[in-house]
């Protein structure tokens, strides 16, 4: 999220004026009910859509939506110090730990029983504080995969990317279709004489070096981890892990078939989003978020689905997901609770069907009628099926940035600094690993707790 002047929004002090919990029933004789959510305009209407289902279901209720798109951490920041929080939404992973250890969001644990829907779920879809303290879930399951330009894999004459784990490519074939894939402006391959880099038409491949779940997966996969089991000993600087950066650096540097800093921006800073990096075929594979499907759909690319290469078994792909909670100072908790486990319903929110969001209850990837009920339909391709719904649930490992304590302030004191050196290219990915991971070792606090149900 941008860091904006928030005087210049002039937002945040309409949205305090009306953010209190439980202000007592409204005009109509009504139980008021406050959700802050951030999010697309397409999101705003389909949450907009999934409260007015909830008023219907719930007569009596009605429910205040707290759009807020911009500067979303900073805002509710600021509701928590003032005590008005809302009554349910979003929350920032990392932030939720936080907001539980102060107290701030009400335990969900005592409910598990009465919504079975929530005793359901993926077992890393829950936020654990505590021995039997919930604090909330993951809103969504989104997984890290490979997507592909059609047309330019047509082009080149390659097989599309394998659309299973057990297909997956290799690291050696990514790079050697993604040779095929990179050309100049002449038409010329990063292998053929004459090849110029500097004037490159498309891509072979783009994945972040600073955007941790699109190297995470990498990682795991080549055995290797962020942290050891207690989280008090950064592992970055073990073999596993420097080959992951060194290969990721090499694609740019020595291959020439991944963008570097910089080569993708349209105007100033601002990177194209996948669905138009495809689209134009300015790269031909990127590897991005289940979240970009409903942009895909939108702009009418012509896309496919393939599943990240393997270094070795198990292979993996990374989970990434914002939280949901209800706030601990509301004033009606049992229509704050129901509202909670209604808004991540996929009977009852379209974003599911629309490709923005996956579940997190099992039987949406286990069940084939439950399956069927939110990717049979024109918004997933085929191959969603072995792509997606079989390889998050055979091989999605949680990112480490939502588990490990004070995450967020290693991150930018320590790791995104090392890895935009990683990607300047201007060091070796060990030399500037085996600098970097004695301090972040030093911060090391451990993991998040954890409970199984």
């Amino acid at each position: 999220m941008k860091r904006r002047d928030l005087l210049k929004m002039g937002g945040l002090a309409a949205l305090g004026a009306t953010a209190a919990c439980g202000g007592g029933a409204d005009t109509a004789g009504k139980v008021p009910l406050q959700f802050m959510y951030w999010g697309s305009t397409f999101e705003q209407k389909a949450i907009a859509k999934m409260l007015q289902a909830f008023e219907r279901k719930r007569a009596g209720v009605r429910v205040t939506p707290l759009f807020t798109p911009d500067e979303y951490d900073v805002k509710l920041n600021t509701l928590v110090a003032g005590n008005r929080m809302p009554d349910v939404g979003y929350v920032p992973m990392a932030m939720s730990f936080r907001l539980a250890e102060q107290g701030k969001l009400l335990n969900l644990f005592p409910y598990l029983k009465k919504y079975p829907q929530l005793a359901g779920y993926l077992p890393d879809a829950y936020l654990w504080s505590g021995q039997d303290r919930l604090h909330g879930v993951a809103t969504a399951n989104e997984i890290e995969l490979l997507w592909y330009s059609r047309p330019a894999v047509a082009e080149a004459g390659i097989a599309p990317p394998p659309a299973d784990a057990a297909s997956a490519w290799t690291w050696d074939q990514l790079v050697q279709n993604a040779y095929k894939l990179t050309v100049d402006q002449s038409g010329r391959h990063p292998d053929q004489p004459g090849f110029d880099p500097k004037r490159i038409r498309r891509f072979g491949v783009s994945c972040s070096l600073t955007y941790a779940p699109a190297w995470y997966g990498f990682l795991r996969g080549n055995g290797g981890d962020f942290a050891d089991e207690a989280g008090r000993r950064c592992l970055l600087d073990t073999p596993e892990a420097i080959e992951v950066f060194q290969n990721l650096q090499d694609l740019v540097y020595e291959h020439r078939v991944a963008p570097g800093p910089g080569q993708l921006a349209a105007t100033g800073d601002e990177v194209p989003g996948t669905s138009i990096l495809l689209k134009t075929r300015r790269v031909a594979m990127v590897v991005d978020g289940h979240w970009s499907l409903l942009d895909m759909n939108e702009s009418k690319a012509d896309y496919g689905i393939g599943v990240l290469p393997k270094y070795a078994e198990p292979y993996t792909t990374t989970q990434v997901a914002g939280a949901s909670a209800v706030f601990a100072g509301t004033k009606h908790v049992e229509e704050a609770v129901e509202l909670f486990a209604f808004h991540i319903d996929p009977r009852y929110v379209d974003l599911y069907a629309k490709g923005l969001w996956m579940p997190q209850e099992r039987k949406y990837y286990e069940d084939q009628a439950a399956i069927d009920s939110w990717t049979r339909n024109d918004s997933h391709p085929p191959e969603f099926r072995t792509a997606v719904v079989d390889y998050a649930r055979e091989h999605g490992v949680p990112a480490f940035g939502n588990r490990v304590k004070d995450m967020t302030t290693i991150s930018s004191d320590l790791l995104t600094p090392a890895l935009q050196e990683i990607e300047s290219g201007k060091r070796p990915a060990a030399e500037v690993l085996r600098e970097v991971t004695p301090k972040i070792t030093s911060r090391l606090r451990g993991w998040q707790h954890t409970q199984g149900l």
